[in-house]
């Protein structure tokens, strides 16, 4: 009976996807889908920062949307990263950081979740400094979790297609 090293199989594994709803191998939805958080949450702290500098009550209002479209797109990413991190095996390096990746993510989540809650109860067309501060500490958190994604896919190679399949399409 013979088997693949563990590490070659876990290696493996967490290059495939646990489904289709994951993405097809080598296009993982979930780098797709982060676009929408990470644009949305940025472009609100931009907002939030306008709001405040010119008192302008529209950047507002476009601040409460954008924490929303972001939240929103960040549970769709999440749940398809979820799938991603259903492969990774366990007691690994890489599972180790998708942990903390995870983390971080479902903490942003929560934060621009409260923020837009807070700002909704002030009113759409104020300035929410809770809601600004809790978007500020949200979008560092982004920024950590965003390296540590980066981890996972450039260092460890998870959901990236494997090297036989990238030689062939160099030749």
């Amino acid at each position: 009976m013979s088997h693949e090293p563990t590490n070659r199989g876990a290696l493996y594994d967490a290059k495939r996807p646990r489904s289709i709803l994951a993405g097809p191998y080598g296009h993982p939805f979930h780098a797709m889908l982060i676009t929408i958080p990470i644009g949305a949450w940025t472009a609100s702290v931009a907002f939030d920062i306008l709001a405040l500098l010119t008192r302008d009550s529209g950047f507002s209002f476009g601040a409460v949307w954008l924490v929303a479209i972001g939240t929103l797109g960040g549970i769709a990413a999440a749940t398809v990263g979820f799938l991603d991190y259903s492969q990774i095996a366990r007691a690994t390096r890489a599972r180790m950081i998708a942990n903390i990746h995870m983390i971080f993510n479902l903490s942003a989540i929560t934060l621009f979740g409260v923020s837009y809650f807070l700002r909704i109860g002030e009113g759409t067309r104020e300035f929410s400094t809770a809601g600004f501060v809790l978007s500020i500490i949200g979008i560092l958190g982004v920024a950590v979790s965003g390296f540590l994604g980066g981890e996972l896919a450039y260092r460890f190679g998870v959901r990236v297609a494997d090297e036989e399949t990238q030689r062939t399409h160099f030749a």
